[in-house]
């Protein structure tokens, strides 16, 4: 076929071979006609498309439940200290086939870099706790927004993605200028149904973690855990096995709005 196409394209007068050449090239130019890409891999963007949880909208109000119309539950951990639980976790979510998500600060990124990437690479969803977890409620708008902003760019500096559009205040501090102050800056707050208490460590232990958990499940519930304890690692499997048998499905934060 591409030699029949060269003895047509050859047979023509120099003119007209011309003339279509140049008219290819208006139509190139003006947008008309796309050249296809002469590269055998695509092209590496500088910027890679938000993940989808990036693209959810948001309102100016605090999220203390998902769906309570459907019978599932979801677990947020907390990272803001060491990354003592890290691994089991991503462990437990892979096994469940749970998508993780994570509020983490910029001074956790800074300090645990490898353990972030190997979250994002998991397929987790990573929001902002801000940078250094301070009570919100004692600093004025431009440093709560910068807070916010600073631990975005650690976050796009170390796993190159954005921390938005949620956020968790650090302690539970926040009232309404916070939430308006967060939401000009492009983030919804977002608290919790039940604290597991796994922080409290080593003044609580394990099975009172698990049982706090267990006892108060009902759906839409949101779940407060910490990457930074050791209880959570030893107990995430079987919990997350018990509240299946109940018949929950264990979902995301974006996944159970």
């Amino acid at each position: 076929m591409k030699s029949v196409l060269q003895k047509i394209w050859q047979a023509l007068p120099a003119e007209i071979r011309m003339e279509i050449v140049l008219c290819g090239f208006l139509l190139v130019i003006f947008g008309i006609i796309q050249i296809p890409s002469l590269f055998a891999h695509p092209l590496v963007l500088s910027h890679p498309p938000e993940k989808a949880w990036q693209q959810i909208p948001i309102s100016e109000k605090e999220i203390i439940h998902g769906d309570t119309s459907k019978k599932q539950v979801i677990f947020t951990f907390d990272a803001g200290g060491s990354d003592a639980s890290a691994q089991e976790i991503l462990q437990v979510l892979a096994k469940h086939h749970v998508t993780g998500t994570f509020f983490m600060t910029g001074k956790f990124i800074e300090a645990n870099p490898q353990t972030v990437k190997d979250i994002v690479a998991a397929g987790s969803e990573v929001f902002n706790h801000t940078y250094d977890h301070p009570y919100l409620t004692t600093l004025d708008e431009a440093s709560i927004t910068d807070e916010l902003s600073k631990m975005n760019a650690t976050l796009k500096a170390t796993a190159d993605i954005e921390s938005g559009p949620l956020f968790r205040p650090p302690y539970g501090d926040i009232d309404s200028r916070v939430i308006a102050a967060a939401y000009k800056a492009g983030y919804e707050a977002v608290y919790w149904t039940v604290d597991a208490r796994d922080w409290m460590e080593p003044s609580v232990t394990a099975d009172e973690v698990k049982s706090n958990i267990l006892s108060n499940i009902s759906p839409g519930t949101i779940y407060l855990m910490h990457v930074g304890d050791s209880i959570t690692g030893s107990i995430l499997d079987e919990v997350f096995t018990d509240i299946e048998a109940k018949g929950y499905k264990i979902v995301s934060l974006t996944q159970g709005l």
